[in-house]
């Protein structure tokens, strides 16, 4: 049986508030902000009819209370999905919205279902890291990890260590334009595109929630330099340089290629390639580097060829590291996070990787001419997850060029290949 191929027609977010009693989320449940997401998915896709979704597919870190009892099949429920509709959740903590789509979208390309949602969500502010977490005291007393492991913070560190290039006032420097370019994103409106605003219940009262809480479009090189190091005497990761803890919800509608052709439905971007790669435990953040060759190989494409990266930063030094070993230009790469990455939204766990998704979705569409991107994040515990995708909005004179140049290369290979025969 030939894999089917597999697009993504839509992708949408909640704001993505601050975790704790003062965030704007904090008398809201998970599950109604996943709810408000796939009841967005579907009123912008009404080609799509409610009895066409086959699966709905929830990456959730924390799998209790309001995020708990099989999230993926409550929110058919909730969501007023028929009965038909299947769900489940699925966890690979920061990854597990990225999980979401993969697992889901392979569901499709082997002919289990049509049409799926994927998405992911966190509240960290009902639901702290790890609070109700009974690891292994093997983990620890047998050495099986490095007690850093159990501390995202401390692993940030650890990359300083094994890469002792990378400086405070890098990872700081790499920050600022991080949080520059999510201001311009915001103003520009891009990022209000992306955020179905959400009316909740706060201290004040009812308000909408339809703008990110983390951003920091005041930041400055010497407000970055004075904050403290809370994971090491004389350390180098700060609460600027690093995500923040945040509450949100983000998901996607993804099918066939040819169920979308025969709905008239544009499809923005197809999934070509995916994969997971483990590493150390206590150095976690460099997960996305074996993960995204691991991905690039089943693609059997070159990074050249990736013209957009939407790297989750959960730390900036991870970022970084990344960036060197792919011979991206330190520290602003045009095809690096172009609207900004976590360190200014922020990072609700398991909502991230779609988060990316859905920022590549509309980065494609401002970057016509480029073919492939790569959404990539490190993962808790030692893993790395990277989703290679394929720009199908492809249009103009630079993407013209680029399919000619493409053409060229890809005939000069074959009288290669055809030169060696003879």
């Amino acid at each position: 049986m030939k894999a089917r191929k597999v697009v993504l027609v839509d992708a949408i977010r909640t704001a993505f508030g601050r975790a704790g009693e003062k965030g704007i989320f904090w008398n809201t449940r998970a599950d109604d902000m996943v709810v408000k997401v796939i009841r967005e998915l579907m009123r912008r896709n009404p080609q799509v009819k409610p009895e066409m979704v086959d699966e709905n597919a929830w990456g959730v870190f924390c799998q209790e209370k309001d995020q708990g009892l099989t999230l993926g099949r409550t929110s058919v429920i909730l969501a007023g999905l028929p009965e038909t509709t299947a769900g489940y959740s699925i966890d690979r903590m920061c990854a597990g919205g990225m999980s979401a789509i993969t697992t889901a979208a392979s569901e499709i390309a082997l002919g289990a279902c049509d049409v799926a949602i994927a998405g992911g969500v966190e509240h960290m502010g009902h639901h702290p890291m790890g609070a109700t977490a009974d690891p292994n005291p093997r983990f620890l007393t047998d050495r099986l990890v490095d007690e850093s492991a159990m501390s995202m913070g401390a692993t940030a560190e650890n990359l300083h260590d094994m890469f002792p290039e990378i400086s405070k006032e890098m990872a700081d420097e790499y920050s600022l334009i991080c949080q520059q370019k999510a201001d311009a994103a915001i103003k520009s409106g891009k990022i209000g595109e992306m955020i179905v605003p959400m009316t909740v219940y706060t201290k004040d009262g009812w308000v909408v929630a339809d703008k990110d809480e983390q951003p920091r479009p005041n930041t400055t090189p010497e407000g970055l330099a004075q904050l403290r190091t809370p994971f090491r005497v004389m350390g180098k990761v700060t609460a600027g340089n690093s995500s923040g803890l945040n509450d949100g919800a983000a998901g996607c509608l993804l099918m066939t290629k040819d169920k979308a052709e025969e709905l008239g439905i544009q499809p923005k971007m197809e999934l070509k390639a995916f994969a997971y790669a483990g590493v150390k435990p206590e150095i976690m953040g460099i997960g996305p580097i074996p993960a995204t060759k691991k991905a690039l190989q089943v693609a059997d494409i070159k990074f050249e060829d990736i013209g957009l990266v939407e790297l989750n930063e959960a730390f900036a030094v991870q970022a970084v590291a990344f960036m060197n070993e792919f011979g991206l230009t330190f520290p602003d790469d045009p095809r690096m996070n172009i609207y900004g990455g976590a360190i200014a939204f922020g990072h609700p766990l398991a909502s991230s990787g779609v988060r990316l998704a859905c920022h590549l979705m509309h980065a494609f569409a401002a970057r016509p001419e480029v073919k492939y991107g790569i959404t990539t994040m490190c993962v808790g515990l030692g893993q790395g997850g990277t989703v290679v995708w394929k720009n199908l909005r492809r249009n103009g004179e630079k993407a013209e060029k680029a399919e000619k140049k493409e053409k060229h290369e890809a005939e000069k290979k074959d009288e290669k290949k055809e030169k060696k025969k003879g």
